[in-house]
């Protein structure tokens, strides 16, 4: 029988995504895609989340959900057990009401098993009524100055302490693809993975940091999932997007770079975010590379040796042979092979998102060095 886990692996590597990127880009945790592609239905907490998670991945690959999701029941149909009576050759006549006595209870029995072990309709109930409960209650957020990881609804509050002992009330207007927030100097609207500074009373200084890690481009009763820090606590330069291990970029580090610079361009798009380097061999070359700020890694190569590197903002290689040298980029849904020098020519580039300051688009682009 077919695989419906088998066909949503294989679309999606015919498609070079890595389950990171899919699991951004639908909103679906890691853990269930795999448990989708390894068929471990176990992992789901029932039925109606595995069902509808299959339908939007298979939806986000280009499948017929509809045929996956066939292929989900027959495989149920397959792994139910045959009924006990249709084994029984015979059924002896006094045997007839202690069977069916039994029978009843064995239907009772799998009836509750069912709805309270498989299903979990009770605890379904329970989760869905919690869910509701959190999304139309309206939370009030205040500050102690400590780094705050909370999920906003909209109509939540945020209430910032003032010298003279009131508060400036901020207001979530909307978490649909964007946190829009409601200020007493205006609306402020920041996107998935942009980290802000805000000046909340229009006095040109700014008193909170946000940051948005998650947010919804086609739900917003999910909310936003949102890091909050006061600009009075950062003790100057803070980046919420580094904070608790993140490696989201930090919108701050990312260079203005004129429209008219001359640098080849490997994409282009509203955001940065992290890429990785796929680097082959086809012969002797002394290698050096630094991904972001980390340590200098330098080795001498050989030819069939590969390197596999992800960066978030910049990476900078320096080739003794760069002719010997295959790069491939791959950045969100597109990859692409880089262009190498002449035999035994040294070379040194950065590979970085920079940013347009004409339109706001963040290019990621090859920069050669002297």
């Amino acid at each position: 029988m077919e695989s419906y886990g088998e066909k949503l692996k294989l679309a999606r590597e015919a498609k070079k995504l890595t389950v990171e990127v899919v699991a951004r880009d639908t909103s679906i945790t890691r853990q269930y895609i795999q448990a989708l592609e390894t068929e471990e239905e176990i992992v789901f907490p029932g039925e109606p989340y595995l069902v509808g998670f299959l339908k939007n991945y298979a939806d986000y690959l280009g499948l017929d959900s509809g045929d996956l999701i066939r292929l989900y029941h027959s495989k149920q149909l397959q792994e139910s057990p045959v009924p006990a009576e249709l084994l029984l050759k015979e059924k002896p006549k006094f045997l007839m009401p202690l069977i069916v006595v039994l029978s009843a209870a064995a239907v009772a029995g799998l009836s509750c098993f069912l709805y309270f072990g498989v299903f979990k309709v009770p605890q379904m109930r329970e989760e869905k009524a919690k869910v509701i409960a959190d999304t139309t209650r309206i939370h009030q957020y205040s500050f102690d100055g400590t780094t705050q990881n909370v999920r906003l609804y909209k109509g939540d509050q945020i209430l910032l302490p003032q010298e003279s002992g009131s508060n400036v009330v901020l207001t979530v207007a909307d978490t649909l693809a964007a946190l829009s927030i409601l200020t007493p100097a205006g609306t402020q609207v920041i996107d998935l993975s942009e980290e802000r500074a805000l000046d909340v009373d229009g006095d040109g200084d700014s008193e909170i940091i946000l940051y948005v890690s998650d947010v919804s481009p086609t739900d917003a009763s999910r909310g936003a999932e949102v890091r909050m820090l006061l600009k009075s606590a950062a003790d100057g330069d803070v980046s919420l997007a580094y904070a608790s291990g993140t490696s989201e970029l930090r919108p701050d580090d990312i260079p203005v770079v004129a429209g008219d610079a001359k640098m080849p361009v490997i994409i282009e798009d509203t955001r940065a975010y992290p890429f990785t380097l796929n680097i082959s061999f086809r012969g002797q070359c002394l290698f050096r590379y630094r991904s972001d700020n980390k340590d200098v890694v330098e080795d001498f190569y050989h030819s069939g040796d590969i390197i596999n590197v992800t960066s978030n903002n910049r990476f900078r290689l320096w080739a003794s042979n760069i002719n010997t040298v295959k790069i491939q980029v791959i950045a969100g849904l597109s990859t692409k092979d880089l262009e190498t020098g002449t035999a035994g020519a040294v070379s040194v580039e950065d590979i970085k998102w920079i940013r347009d300051p004409k339109n706001g688009l963040y290019r990621l682009v090859v920069d050669e060095l002297d």
